[in-house]
């Protein structure tokens, strides 16, 4: 990799190896989904908490404060929508031009092994991955998206070799029974896909299920921004994906940290430091 290529990467991956992505991308195919509908005030808050934050460029550009130092990592294949029987009719949909201008630090795109139109979106990524090296801009390959695609280590392991195959810096795939195999045969990092979603606990077991098995990360996104408090849940995730800590100790952090938030705020009296109660006296 170039100097500016592995610079980039760098910022997404943090130097501990890991990452949590804060996935805010499905309205692309999916419309105005549940808790992203008002993007700008969903993702405001979790901004500062995730390693790296993933949106279609609409959503970038209107949405999202341009003076973070949180990296992107912009979706750049589309064409589909909720409503294809086949959701793998995906072609590349922003220039890299435009995603220099937008100053990201990777580019991402699905690829459907296996479906009607695999060699289609293997050839996009194949093409992203050429101007990617042109302009030192990573490129993620995101798998197994749709109905149809296959989730078991036999079919992630295809899938995510014929990506780093194809020059993928880092693949984004689906934690699965054998993952360990799924990472060990990917010789670029690999990222978990939060999936649909879970209970708070079920989502921080799997999250370090991934972890413990060798994944370099997470890209969560309604388990996070679904939660029922999403910067509550990011923390919590980021306690077991760089800190280390068990399912049971990151719940018990993300419970903490909801009940703070729904705490009624104690009044202060502007200019004084004694509580009301010390004033209530004199």
């Amino acid at each position: 990799m170039d100097w500016g290529l592995k610079n980039r990467l760098s910022r997404v991956i943090k130097s501990d190896g890991k990452t949590v992505m804060l996935a805010v991308d499905h309205g692309y195919f999916l419309g105005p989904t549940s808790g992203l509908e008002d993007a700008g005030r969903t993702i405001g808050p979790l901004l500062p908490h995730a390693d790296a934050l993933m949106p279609a460029r609409g959503i970038l550009r209107t949405s999202v404060d341009a003076s973070t130092d949180t990296p992107i990592v912009l979706r750049v294949s589309g064409g589909n929508s909720v409503l294809d029987e086949d959701l793998s009719f995906e072609g590349i949909t922003v220039s890299m031009e435009d995603a220099v201008r937008m100053n990201v630090a990777a580019v991402a795109l699905s690829i459907y092994v296996g479906s009607p139109n695999q060699k289609e979106t293997l050839l996009n990524l194949a093409k992203l991955v050429d101007e990617g090296q042109r302009y030192g801009i990573p490129v993620l390959a995101v798998t197994a998206v749709g109905k149809s695609m296959g989730r078991d280590a036999r079919y992630l392991s295809l899938a995510c070799r014929i990506a780093a195959e194809l020059g993928a810096h880092f693949v984004k795939t689906y934690y699965c029974d054998g993952f360990e195999k799924v990472v060990r045969t990917c010789p670029v990092p690999i990222v978990m896909a939060g999936g649909k979603k879970l209970p708070e606990a079920e989502a921080l077991e799997l999250t370090y299920n991934a972890i413990k098995r060798g994944a370099a990360g997470v890209d969560m996104g309604r388990n996070i921004f679904q939660a029922e408090s999403p910067v509550a849940m990011i923390q919590a995730v980021k306690a077991v994906v760089h800190d280390k800590s068990s399912p049971k100790q990151a719940f018990h952090l993300y419970q903490s940290l909801k009940a703070a938030e729904k705490s009624p705020k104690r009044p202060r009296l502007k200019g004084v430091t004694a509580s009301r109660a010390e004033l209530n006296r004199h």
